[in-house]
């Protein structure tokens, strides 16, 4: 257990004081039943029949003292709490073919919408991360359910080079396994030479891990590596890929730096990679299909350990036993200690 205001404990400091004083008092209350008790002037009757139960009030008072001063010191304790978690990451196709406008206002623009309205919906046990790609794959925002900072790296994104689907697949999967490892490695300072992460061993086919990658594109890959091969890693690690088809199968012709291009929705690779990782094709013209990713998720019932405050605790119990203190001093003796 630790402490946010430790220096309060100091408090703790007065209890033996007070106790001192109770004992004294008593002794002075023993002497003045001894001396003026044969002459009437005080009664002891009550005492004499409780015995040392007479004690109990002033003790329930002092634990609940001790209590509140804790309380005072706001404690807090690594308390494990059981949570349903899922983890989404959303794949953003960034290349130059996003800037086309056969989805209004552009294809870009039309997964940001999408996107958008996936995140909002989204309950607060799900983790959502934020990786672009283009001829390379970069992790934008890693993995949280802070809805600001997903929204604000979502607006971000901009059209930028050429398109390659297996460098975004990967990239996203490398997001996973390093935020996996922070979920479960400690955090303890060390100079010795880190080790070499080892490759995650393939899973059991049709094992499913309660993280998802949505992959947002017009599926048209001109780069390296190969697609399918950077989804077979996504099946050996369980993570199931849902792509949604950003664009029109009829296309549109892109004007980009004096020359014509023709772009067009790739449909059959896209079908392709979900079909292969057990996830779902979906067609971002549709948005509330996309919605329904996140019940198609695998969550997993899984232990954090956090740090939470437990001043509350401290203090209502300190109530409750000062209470009892009363109410046994109000039954044996009409008053309080």
């Amino acid at each position: 257990m630790s402490f946010i205001w430790p220096a309060m404990l100091l408090l703790l400091l007065l209890v033996p004081l007070g106790i001192a004083f109770y004992i004294r008092l008593q002794r002075q209350r023993r002497q003045m039943a001894v001396r003026y008790g044969s002459l009437g002037f005080v009664q002891e009757t009550a005492g004499r029949r409780l015995g040392r139960r007479r004690h109990i009030p002033s003790i329930l008072f002092l634990v609940g003292l001790i209590l509140l001063l804790i309380a005072l010191a706001r404690p807090q304790a690594v308390i494990s709490l059981p949570r349903i978690e899922g983890t989404v990451i959303l794949a953003f196709d960034i290349s130059g073919s996003m800037a086309a406008d056969d989805l209004k206002p552009t294809r870009m623009e039309a997964a940001k919408a999408a996107a958008r309205d996936f995140v909002e919906r989204q309950p607060s046990t799900v983790q959502i991360g934020v990786v672009g790609f283009s001829d390379n794959g970069f992790a934008v925002q890693p993995p949280t359910n802070d809805q600001d900072a997903i929204l604000g790296a979502i607006n971000r994104l901009t059209p930028q080079r050429g398109t390659s689907l297996g460098q975004g697949i990967l990239a996203s999967l490398k997001v996973i396994e390093v935020d996996k490892a922070k979920a479960e490695t400690p955090r303890l300072y060390s100079n010795l030479t880190p080790t070499p992460v080892v490759s995650p061993t393939p899973v059991a086919k049709g094992t499913h891990s309660p993280s998802v990658i949505v992959l947002l594109t017009d599926g048209e890959n001109n780069e390296n590596p190969d697609p399918l091969v950077a989804a077979q890693t996504s099946i050996d690690r369980g993570v199931r890929i849902y792509t949604v088809g950003i664009g029109s199968a009829a296309g549109t012709t892109l004007h980009v730096n004096g020359f014509s291009v023709h772009t067009q929705l790739d449909e059959a690779t896209l079908q392709q990679i979900s079909q292969l990782t057990d996830g779902i094709y979906y067609n971002a013209e549709n948005q509330q299909e996309l919605r329904s990713v996140y019940d198609n998720l695998d969550p997993q019932l899984v232990i954090k350990s956090e740090a939470m405050e437990v001043t509350s605790i401290f203090a209502g119990a300190s109530i409750l036993i000062m209470l009892i203190g009363g109410a046994f001093s109000l039954l044996w003796f009409s008053r309080l200690p």
